[in-house]
């Protein structure tokens, strides 16, 4: 007599959370100012707000925007702050760093907001594989906030999953 198959993970209390199900849409934009400066290095004030004048803001509307200077150049604090000023009107968001940093602040602001009572006392596993780019600062947020109320977290997928914690 042959046993009939049973799906023990989808008959558990367990939860999956997906980081990537709360990925924003929207498109990702790098602004480098690095060829605002006189040869790549030295900011000249004159010339850095000309290019901020004669530059084209509305290509951020509705972006996110990482604001860098890709060369080895010191950049004093307002020349980011005079660019990011010009881009508020039109950008979702602005940070300045790379990719990953504008991904982790969109990140830490989700999970700031999120409400987790619906994972009060559940065995909770958090999904580890993404097609989109989750930030690996985003699970360590992601952990904190759940712990607050979970039963127990784990990393992984249900068939193959590492234990994080438990509630004692």
């Amino acid at each position: 007599m042959e046993k009939e198959i049973v799906n023990r993970v989808a008959q558990s209390k367990l939860v999956t959370f997906d980081l990537e199900d709360y990925y924003p849409k929207g498109e990702r934009k790098v602004l480098d100012i690095k060829d605002w400066l006189y040869e790549g290095f030295i900011l000249r004030e004159k010339e850095f707000r000309a290019h901020v004048d004669a530059h084209d803001w509305s290509m951020y509307q509705e972006a996110y925007v990482a604001l860098q200077c890709s060369s080895d150049a010191i950049i004093p604090g307002w020349a980011f702050m005079l660019v990011a000023s010009k881009l508020q009107p039109y950008a979702k968001k602005v940070v300045q760093g790379n990719l990953e940093t504008l991904e982790t602040a969109l990140y830490q602001t989700i999970l700031e907001k999120l409400d987790v009572t619906e994972f009060a006392d559940k065995p909770i596993i958090i999904k580890g594989c993404s097609k989109k780019p989750v930030p690996e600062n985003a699970y360590l947020m992601a952990v904190a906030k759940i712990q607050e109320v979970a039963k127990s977290i784990m990393y992984g997928e249900a068939c193959s999953s590492v234990p994080l914690f438990k509630r004692k």
